[in-house]
C-alpha cells in the first residue's frame, strides 16, 4: 500500500466505524455517511488496483471497523473476565445466545477466560482480544481504556455507571468458629491466620483490603490508625494467592489459615453446592462494584460490536440480574433488590462505602497499590 493511499483507507474504516457506532438521529445523515463510505471505497479499490500481493497479514482485512459479523451465520465473542464470575456467566450466555439466535437467527459462540482481575487486565492490554470485558473494579476496565483499547466514556454508554454486578466482603471461619470472628477487628488478633489474595494481581484482594481500610475509617478512625490496623492484619497473612478462585481452594482445599475474606457471592454459591460454609458480613463493609464494558477496538476489528453491545445490554435485563442474584450477587436493579427473597437473602449492612470515598480507582490505586505505596509500607512491615 502507497503512502498516498493509507490515508484514504483510515478515512474509510472511520466512517464505516462512526456509520455502525453511533446511532443515526435522520435519514440524511444516514445517506451522507453511506455516501461516504462508498466513494471512499471504490477509490481505495481503484488506488489499489487489485494488487494485494505486497499487503502484509497485518493488513489483510480491507475496514477494520466494518461490522463482517452482521452477515454470518455464526459469530464468535471473546468475553473476558474476572475469577468469580464464571458461574454467572455459564449461566447467563445460554439465554442470550437462544434471545439473539431468535431475535437475529445467528448463532453467538462464546470464547471464555476468567481469572484474577489485574492479571485479565494486563493479558488484554498484552493481545488476548477481548471484545467484552466483566472486572472486578472500573480502575482495572480504565486502564484498559489507557492503553487505547476502549473509548473514553464507556461507563455512560450503559445503566448504572457501568456497573453490572455487585457483592459485599465476607469473613469466611472454619466449622463452629472457633477463633470467635464477630468483625473486622477480629482478624487482628494474635493467633488468627487470614487467607487473601494478592491486591498487586486481584481485583478482589484490593476490595478486600479497602474493606479492612474502611472499616476503621468509617468507625471514626483516621489513617494512622487505619495503616496501624491494616498492617496487624497482614501480619496475620501466611501467604497471598494471585486470585480470589486461588485463596479459596487455599483456605478450603488446602486447609491453610483459619479465616477467608472472600465475595459474598462466592461464600453463598459454596453454600449452593452442597459445602457447608460459615460466614460473617461485617455490617460495616464496602460496595464492591463490578463494571462491564465493550473493548472497542477489538470489536470493530472482529466486526462483533453489535452482538457484543446486545450481550452488555442483555446482562442488565430481570432475567441476567436474577441469575446473578441466584448466585449471590447483589442486584444493581433497585427494584429487584426490594423483592422479598434478595432482602432475606442478603444480610443489612448498617454502613456501606464506596470507591467515590475514598477519591476514585485513580487515586486508591496511586495511593495504596502502585509500587511503594501504603500496600507495599504494609507488606515490609509485615516482613513477608
Amino acid at each position: 500500500m502507497s503512502l498516498w493511499q493509507r490515508p484514504l483507507k483510515r478515512l474509510q474504516a472511520i466512517a464505516f466505524n462512526r456509520t455502525y457506532r453511533f446511532r443515526l438521529n435522520s435519514l440524511k445523515g444516514f445517506v451522507s455517511l453511506f455516501l461516504v463510505g462508498t466513494v471512499l471505497s471504490v477509490a481505495l479499490a481503484a488506488c489499489s488496483g487489485g494488487g494485494t500481493g505486497n499487503n502484509s497479514a497485518s493488513e489483510t482485512p480491507a475496514a477494520s471497523a466494518t461490522p463482517v459479523a452482521a452477515s454470518k451465520d455464526n459469530v464468535e465473542l471473546t468475553l473476558v473476565s474476572f475469577a468469580v464470575t464464571k458461574a454467572a456467566h455459564e449461566a447467563i450466555i445460554p439465554k442470550f445466545v437462544e434471545q439473539w439466535k431468535k431475535d437475529h437467527n445467528q448463532t453467538v459462540v462464546f470464547k471464555q477466560s476468567y481469572g484474577g482481575s489485574g492479571s485479565q487486565t494486563r493479558a488484554v492490554i498484552d493481545g488476548l482480544e477481548a471484545d467484552v470485558v466483566h472486572l472486578a473494579l472500573a480502575g482495572d476496565t480504565t486502564k484498559i481504556e489507557k492503553a487505547g483499547l476502549i473509548q473514553p466514556g464507556w461507563e455512560k454508554e450503559v445503566p448504572n455507571n457501568g456497573i453490572v454486578s455487585k457483592s459485599v466482603a465476607a469473613i469466611v471461619t472454619r466449622s463452629g468458629n472457633p477463633k470467635g470472628i464477630k468483625n473486622w477487628q477480629d482478624l487482628a488478633k494474635d493467633g488468627v491466620k487470614l487467607i487473601t489474595a494478592n491486591p498487586k494481581t486481584s481485583g478482589g484482594a484490593k476490595w478486600n483490603f479497602l474493606a479492612l481500610w474502611d472499616s476503621v475509617i468509617k468507625t471514626g478512625g483516621d489513617e494512622a490508625k487505619a495503616t496501624e490496623f491494616v498492617t496487624k492484619v497482614y501480619k496475620n497473612v501466611p501467604i497471598l494467592p494471585k486470585d480470589a478462585r486461588e485463596a479459596t481452594d487455599t483456605f478450603a482445599k488446602q486447609g491453610q489459615g483459619d479465616v477467608l475474606i472472600n465475595y459474598e457471592n462466592e461464600v453463598i454459591l459454596a453454600q449452593q453446592k452442597g459445602e457447608k460454609v460459615e460466614y460473617v458480613v461485617p455490617d460495616v463493609n464496602i460496595s464492591i462494584d463490578n463494571p462491564i464494558a465493550v473493548v472497542d477496538k477489538n470489536v470493530d476489528k472482529h466486526g462483533t460490536r453489535e452482538v457484543a453491545e446486545g450481550f452488555v445490554k442483555y446482562l442488565y435485563s430481570p432475567e441476567a440480574q436474577q441469575e446473578f442474584v441466584k448466585l449471590g450477587f447483589r442486584p444493581v436493579d433497585e427494584t429487584l433488590a426490594q423483592n422479598k427473597e434478595v432482602t432475606d437473602k442478603f444480610p443489612k449492612l448498617k454502613t456501606l462505602g464506596t470507591v467515590a470515598d475514598l477519591g476514585g480507582w485513580g487515586a486508591i490505586d496511586q495511593k495504596f497499590f502502585a509500587d511503594g505505596g501504603v500496600f507495599d509500607k504494609i507488606q515490609a512491615q509485615a516482613k513477608r
